[in-house]
């Protein structure tokens, strides 16, 4: 009993093997993120690159994600080819750093589900199978719900 509270009580506090492997994924995720903004940097002062892809997408989007991107995601273009520079740099910074990683997570988590129901990827047997579907998908969501108070994190 004594072992298994200690293990309990271990692991919510953040210095068990779990919360470590959590660390480690909010690094790797981080470094996925930092590099997904890298690539996106021009959108920031252009931001018909931004409106180029969405046009390609609406092309072959099914009907959900094409009121999406007409409704939306297009006439948002000048506000969005900013905000998501920023959001995949300053969530990639957040959590490789481990800094307010369950809402970094969170807030990563749902420009991820984003861009895939705007490219209509989400309602494709591939999105199973792709590495940026359900593996990041998957790794920011266990970090939103159980990435709080994770060891070599500047702050949670």
């Amino acid at each position: 009993m004594v072992t298994t509270l200690k293990a309990r009580t271990g692991a919510a506090t953040g210095s068990g093997a779990s919360a470590r492997g959590l660390r480690v994924l909010a690094m790797f995720l981080g470094v996925f993120l930092i590099f997904e903004g890298l690539g996106k940097l021009a959108w920031l002062g252009d931001s018909n690159l931004l409106s180029q892809q969405l046009q390609g997408w609406l092309k072959g989007a099914p009907p959900g994600s094409r009121w999406y991107l007409e409704t939306f995601a297009i006439p948002g273009v000048p506000m969005f080819a900013r905000l998501v520079v920023l959001g995949e740099l300053l969530a990639g910074v957040a959590l490789l750093v481990g800094f307010w990683t369950r809402l970094a997570a969170a807030l990563a988590f749902l420009m991820v589900l984003n861009f895939h129901f705007a490219s209509g990827r989400i309602f494709q047997y591939a999105f199973l199978t792709n590495g940026y579907g359900l593996p990041v998908l998957g790794g920011l969501l266990a970090l939103a719900v159980g990435g709080a108070r994770l060891p070599w994190s500047v702050r949670d």
